[in-house]
């Protein structure tokens, strides 16, 4: 028989739907977006996902980073702990996941090594399907 995970995990941490930024995302640049939603991740996300395509990684690394904290700002008033599973499936959740892969990415193009791995583990840590549909 196999050992048995007898800890408990903390419940999975869902954003609150975001349709309206959403919505203005898909008919509007990111740019436009984050000055109407300033809080939307997945805008920072697609203008970090940009700059890296463009070859400015310290621009993605800011966009990215701003994307990051603004999503760890909402997942603790959702809460969450600082731990526990953060689902891909959940799609308002994807702008944060978003963001934490291009700071991976963003990380890794400055030469922050260090960073890169931490936020590639944190979005595996917080749902394997993230990591696996980002990467």
């Amino acid at each position: 028989m196999a050992p048995q995970n007898l800890m408990s995990q903390p419940p999975a941490t869902q954003l609150p739907e975001d349709t309206e930024a959403r919505k203005y995302l898909d008919e509007h640049s990111p740019e436009d977006t984050v000055r109407q939603f300033p809080w939307f991740c997945a805008a920072w996300a697609r203008l970090a996902k940009n700059a890296l395509e463009s070859g400015d990684d310290v621009t993605a690394y800011a966009f990215a980073r701003t994307g990051y904290h603004r999503g760890l700002d909402q997942l603790r008033r959702s809460g969450w702990k600082g731990h526990g599973p953060i689902p891909w499936e959940h799609k308002p959740n994807r702008g944060f996941l978003k963001s934490l892969h291009q700071l991976s990415r963003a990380a890794a193009a400055i030469g922050e090594a260090d960073e890169a791995a931490r936020c590639a583990q944190f979005l595996r840590d917080s749902d394997p399907a993230a990591a696996d549909a980002l990467t």
